[in-house]
């Protein structure tokens, strides 16, 4: 018989999917990106305001299956001659997106009253990037394949790596924070790291079309989908191993695929399982982590935050980009997609928390702020994409 926990947990999923539905065509009927309806479904239904689902370890691992799918189905999507081309602009963005964070909030947090490394650890919690919701922004908006588009994913890929070099380096120097990494040497982390790049250049040369092909011979029912998500899997799954985020993973294991013959269809049916159930679970799991508990009381930390959590990342995409030769309206979104720091930042804060790097009166309204700059990322990206598509028209 089922527990009556897995028997809760479904009717939880069929809150989930019908919210994120109803509210993602609700937004779509305004003419915006219906994962802004999605994220807010998990606001509506959490603890936030009618509290009917609360987060747990089963909706998370729906949530992070999610996730990887959509990272999955990104590196499908994309160019490998565009990512290539726009290598150096998406390495300005990130390591610019980088500094200027930890800069600007690791200040702010100083003046709020944290101790140096706590004000320090903040910055390092809103350095990275959560692409995940501008790509579902861009792939609606039929942006992916832009200049703008592609910018933002290699940006986001290499902003990833660059904010776990931060924080390995933050937790080896400061002596006050956990494992970072597979080791705790942060040089022995930064050579396991390199080797995990040799081993996925090796999958792009030599074992995804060997494997997408031998896939193809067996007679099984879908076998092509299950042998792309084999591979997929394993290298999101041996990203984390080491140190980086899974997304980056399953980015590459997407990036694989894209080069053999077989990714076609191997787009329409993953974009079926991810879009159909994980992924809505996904955008409703950012949501169930708000709370309005500390929300008076933090005001003006909350608001100071959040302003500077926006702007360092916007800035660092708008001014990098129009640096390389985009026009003001390109970098405008360069810079929106840049903003959402999403389920990166919300697993740093996590690693912070248990560790004692800051402290835990402020954890909520942490927590708050990545979500407020989460749920904010898709109004200002859906802002600018609509104004660029409104002056290309009339020029």
């Amino acid at each position: 018989m089922e527990s009556e926990e897995d028997m809760h947990f479904l009717g939880e999923l069929i809150l989930i999917l019908l919210t994120t539905v109803l509210l993602g065509q609700l937004f779509a009927r305004f003419n915006m990106p219906a994962v802004i309806g999605q994220l807010l479904s998990g606001i509506l239904l959490g603890p936030a305001i009618l509290n009917l689902v609360k987060p747990n370890d089963i909706v998370s691992l729906f949530s992070e299956f999610g996730v990887i799918l959509l990272m999955f189905l990104a590196g499908l999507e994309s160019d490998l001659d565009l990512l290539k081309k726009y290598f150096k602009l998406s390495f300005t963005v990130a390591s610019i997106g980088v500094i200027l964070p930890v800069v600007f909030m690791g200040l702010a947090s100083y003046f709020f009253g944290m101790k140096p490394l706590e004000a320090l650890f903040i910055g390092i919690v809103f350095a990275a990037t959560s692409v995940s919701i501008s790509v579902v922004v861009l792939q609606e908006a039929r942006q992916l394949h832009t200049r703008a588009g592609t910018a933002i994913l290699g940006a986001a890929v290499v902003d990833d790596i660059l904010a776990v070099v931060v924080l390995s380096l933050f937790t080896t120097f400061s002596h006050e924070g956990g494992k970072s990494g597979l080791t705790n040497n942060f040089f022995v982390n930064i050579v396991i790291e390199a080797v995990y790049f040799v081993a996925v250049w090796l999958i792009f040369k030599f074992v995804a079309p060997y494997f997408m092909k031998a896939s193809e011979k067996i007679s099984v029912d879908y076998s092509v989908v299950i042998g792309s998500l084999v591979l997929a899997l394993t290298m999101a799954w041996a990203a984390d191993f080491v140190g980086l985020s899974a997304v980056v993973g399953a980015f590459f294991g997407g990036l694989a695929i894209r080069q053999t013959p077989q990714y076609k269809e191997v787009h329409s049916s993953v974009s079926v399982i991810g879009y159909s159930i994980f992924i809505p679970v996904f955008f409703a799991d950012i949501g169930l982590s708000m709370t309005f508990t500390s929300f008076f009381k933090d005001l003006w930390f909350i608001v100071v935050m959040t302003v500077l959590a926006v702007l360092s990342k916007f800035w660092a995409g708008k001014y990098s980009s129009e640096f390389f030769g985009f026009t003001k309206n390109e970098g405008n979104i360069v810079g929106a997609g840049m903003v959402s720091r999403g389920e990166v930042a919300l697993i740093v804060a996590q690693i912070g928390i248990t560790h004692h790097l800051f402290p835990e009166d402020i954890y909520s309204s942490l927590i708050l702020v990545i979500i407020v700059t989460t749920v904010l990322s898709p109004f200002i990206l859906n802002y600018f994409i609509k104004k660029d598509q409104k002056d290309t028209k009339f020029m």
